[in-house]
């Protein structure tokens, strides 16, 4: 996300596109916020913006939607939607139950 946005900006504009998602008959299975990072390339003239990870699970059909919702707000510059194996959801399950514990850890 742009890295100009506050925090609420950035919490409204991740809850925008949850209710997207749940409304459309899908389900939040995890999400992230990696904070602002520096981008690998200069998108936008930005050399830095908001990473957020969303993991859910839908219908295939509603992922055009999302995308065009994507390219509608001005507040997204890029992302990046991917389909995870069998092999990937195993990594994925066994990544929130590290990062999980190390939060109780905490």
């Amino acid at each position: 996300m742009n890295p100009v946005l506050s925090e609420a900006q950035i919490k409204e504009t991740v809850k925008k596109f949850i209710d997207h998602i749940k409304n459309n008959s899908g389900s939040i299975t995890h999400e992230e916020n990696w904070g602002l990072k520096k981008l690998k390339y200069v998108i936008q003239n930005k050399k830095t913006g908001f990473y957020y990870l969303l993991e859910f699970q839908a219908d295939g059909k509603i992922i055009n939607d999302l995308e065009v919702e994507f390219k509608r707000d001005e507040r997204i510059i890029r992302w990046q939607t991917i389909r995870l194996d069998k092999f990937s959801l195993e990594y994925a399950e066994r990544r929130k139950k590290k990062l999980n514990t190390n939060n109780k850890e905490k």
